[in-house]
């Protein structure tokens, strides 16, 4: 099957299973605003359990009916019923932002609390939990703020979100005469001639101005209510706010960016090199990014790509081997493109019925495979938490991306090895081409993503200035790598990471990813299969543990610009055997 089943979850929207657990669903949400009215009758062990069971309650509910509502749209953005029930839902859990605040407000006033964790076994199985609720509650806002914040949010940065969603999915493409959709003529990007990949890019770019204003004002409406969100709450920064959510310290940001900065050159190097041997002179048009360089490109099936992932993950470990068995054989999966689909691939973990479901727009390229063991790189980090507690199986943004990268390092240094000649270095330059993604295009998202925030203080942005912010954000990134007269000024539409009131600057956490796993795979490459069980600690750890703890238990400090440099060295190592094998 070529789709994936939700029937797992649930049969449909009248499946009685469905229909009962909605209902749950309400009943705790009130059973959880009445008992949060009145905080300070028993002990604070008694009713920090009491709170416990509340949302352990609404996290699995609100898990499992949301996953199979938003599956479902994913895949179908025009289903009325799915927008409806999506709605009932945000409905009910927008009565959870009140309470919400209040617990973690009483939460972040508990004296001793710590002592009274460690005294209670249940209480010590939350400790991370409960001790990140503290620290944060400073930020809480009074009860009805609270409130009021999450029930306009519907209206709202949530709103804004799903028309930017339905624009881009429902949307035509003129192409050859022919309507496609904007997956398929992206997907364009990567055919082997250059023709082709010169009039899909200018087929996108055109059908952009039919939707570029409506999605400028999703854009400006949801960066605006972020803004006043994170000033509201005492942030210095929308910035700050993420990485506190991100259980991230600023100075590995900073340490992150600061290595990446110096060695775009080295990344532009390759780019030019590109350039040169497609019969470019000014740097490489931004629809060549993607050219092979190999005429031949072996083109996988579906059950060809599971083969090839099979074989290569069996090597590394058993469990990763049947993961992915299971996610083909059990219909995880939902491959190609088609109408009403949203572009792109994800995977969603669904730990309430200990599978995940992954959605991607596979074309048969070995690029294609390298995103399906992206995606089951998810998968398997979903698998090794699924026993987690309810309230312990969130990960933050920075760590999500980390066994999605090593699962690629994997298959690519595989491949790569398995090569030779100029099979070699057009496998070399396809992986160069991802990483270029992940660092040199990611570095320009989040130039972008900064300038954003920082004028929307101010003004409303129309779409020619998103346009010339975009614009200039990739030649500060890209530098003389790109040609300046091909550049792709509507990035900012094509990407839905811009468009969350909830999740802001999902941009460097795939650089974050990128090159923590290349660190990772690196120590694999040097320990052999006695570090594979760290690797499982390590991802195990993330969802109870901050960014920097996490890498500890792989001896990495990530405060430090050596690990960065590092990763980034052995990634111009790549740069430098690609230049040398393509002469």
């Amino acid at each position: 099957m070529d789709r994936w089943s939700l029937v797992e979850l649930y049969k449909g929207y009248n499946d009685i299973e469905y229909i009962k657990d909605l209902e749950s669903l309400t009943k705790v949400v009130e059973e959880y605003k009445v008992y949060t009215s009145n905080l300070d009758v028993g002990s604070p062990e008694e009713t920090l359990l009491a709170l416990i069971g509340y949302e352990e309650k609404i996290t699995v509910l609100s898990n499992k009916l949301g996953a199979f509502a938003s599956l479902n749209q994913s895949v179908d953005t025009t289903d009325t019923e799915t927008v409806a029930q999506l709605d009932k839902i945000k409905r009910i859990l927008s009565e959870i932002n009140k309470p919400k605040a209040i617990s973690d407000k009483y939460i972040g006033k508990v004296k001793s609390l710590e002592e009274i964790i460690s005294n209670n076994e249940k209480l010590n199985a939350h400790k991370f939990f409960l001790m990140e609720i503290q620290k944060v509650a400073k930020h809480t806002l009074s009860d009805d703020v609270e409130d009021v914040i999450g029930k306009l949010d519907l209206s709202g940065g949530s709103a804004w979100e799903d028309m930017r969603d339905y624009l881009a999915s429902t949307m035509e493409v003129d192409y050859k005469g022919e309507k496609i959709t904007l997956s398929a003529v992206r997907n364009l990007a990567y055919s082997s001639d250059p023709k082709v990949r010169k009039e899909a890019y200018e087929a996108e770019l055109a059908s952009y101005e039919k939707i570029k204003d409506a999605v400028s004002y999703s854009l400006n409406n949801i960066k605006f209510q972020v803004n006043t969100i994170s000033e509201l709450r005492a942030y210095e920064s929308p910035l700050d706010m993420t990485l506190e959510s991100s259980k991230m310290q600023k100075t590995t940001l900073m340490a992150m960016l600061g290595e990446m900065e110096a060695f775009m050159p080295k990344f532009r190097e390759y780019l030019k090199r590109k350039a040169e041997l497609l019969g470019h002179k000014n740097g490489l048009p931004f629809y060549d990014l993607f050219a092979p360089l190999s005429e031949k490109q072996r083109e996988f099936t579906v059950e060809e790509a599971r083969d090839y992932l099979l074989k290569h993950f069996g090597s590394f470990s058993e469990d990763l081997f049947e993961l992915v068995e299971r996610a083909f054989e059990e219909e995880w999966i939902d491959f190609f493109p088609r109408k009403g689909k949203v572009g792109g691939a994800f995977c969603a973990n669904l730990s309430v019925i200990k599978q995940s479901r992954v959605l991607t727009n596979f074309d048969g390229t070995l690029s294609s495979v390298i995103t399906l063991a992206h995606e089951l790189g998810h998968a398997y980090h979903g698998y090794l938490i699924e026993d987690h507690l309810p309230l312990n199986t969130d990960y933050s943004m920075p760590v999500a991306e980390t066994a999605s990268t090593f699962n690629e390092a994997i298959i690519m240094n595989a491949a790569i090895s398995e090569a030779s000649g100029s099979e070699k270095m057009a496998l070399i330059e396809s992986q160069l081409q991802d990483v270029t993604q992940i660092i040199v295009d990611i570095y320009s998202r989040f130039l972008f993503e900064s300038e954003v925030f920082k004028k929307r203080e101010t003004g409303f942005m129309f779409s020619d200035e998103l346009e010339n912010m975009m614009l200039d954000a990739q030649k500060k990134a890209y530098g003389d790598g790109l040609n300046p007269d091909y550049l792709h000024p509507y990035m900012w539409v094509n990407k839905g990471h811009y468009y969350s009131s909830s999740l802001s600057f999902y941009n460097f956490p795939y650089a974050f990813g990128g090159l923590f796993a290349r660190g990772l795979y690196a120590k694999y490459q040097a320990e052999g299969s006695s570090f594979v069980e760290k690797y499982k600690k390590l991802l195990r750890g993330t969802t109870v543990s901050s960014v920097e703890d996490v890498a500890k238990i792989a001896d990495i400090d990530l405060t430090k610009s050596d690990f960065w440099k590092e990763s980034l060295q052995s990634y111009a190592g790549l740069i430098d055997e690609f230049i040398e094998l393509s002469k």
